[in-house]
């Protein structure tokens, strides 16, 4: 097979996968094809769309790679899909899955006490869109399970692997400088 045909297989593929496409099933479907050069012909596949200023990108997502929209067009894709229903997350599961992904592997009760409210509606909420699960149990008394995040939560959030999430620093840096943007406030004068 052509490498042109090979791009155009490879291209074939991702546009048919729902979801990111790992190498190792790529492989499956090439015949055992060598990774290297699946990921070869990946990256001038990428090169291609970008030089071209095409509508799509390839990008790598949770462990696999797959077709998205260029970013530059989200504007136009807003408009078409403005009536379209998202299911946006509720502050207190962004706070949960916050925890559960910076502190994972985590129980349900080190969320609670770290948040201090129950979670469990928010867990069940969490479980039930496949961004959290339960990865083990811990080595304690009654062995409580402990949860992490999944491959769904790094689609969800566009990130390739746990270790793109915004380190915590820069969640303090930017708290203290929203708190404070012209140093520290003098205290009203009581009259």
């Amino acid at each position: 097979m052509s490498e042109n045909n090979l791009k155009a297989v490879i291209e074939a593929l991702l546009f048919a996968s729902d979801k990111p496409l790992s190498l190792e099933r790529m492989r499956n479907a090439l015949d055992n094809m060598d990774a290297a050069q699946i990921r070869g012909i990946l990256e001038e596949l990428k090169s291609d769309y970008e030089k071209s200023e095409r509508g799509v990108r390839i990008t790598e997502i949770a462990g696999g790679f797959q077709i998205i929209t260029a970013p530059a067009f989200a504007p136009f894709l807003k408009k078409l899909y403005k009536d379209r229903h998202t299911d946006k997350l509720s502050k207190p599961a962004l706070e949960t899955l916050a925890i559960i992904a910076y502190k994972q592997p985590v129980t349900k009760l080190e969320v609670e006490s770290l948040r201090s409210v129950n979670v469990d509606g928010v867990f069940y909420s969490l479980m039930d869109k496949g961004l959290i699960r339960v990865a083990g149990r811990k080595k304690a008394p009654g062995r409580p399970k402990v949860y992490g995040t999944t491959a769904q939560f790094l689609e969800y959030f566009g990130l390739k692997s746990l270790e793109e999430l915004p380190k915590i620093e820069n969640f303090k840096t930017a708290l203290s400088e929203k708190e404070a943007p012209d140093g520290p406030k003098e205290p009203a004068q009581a009259n």
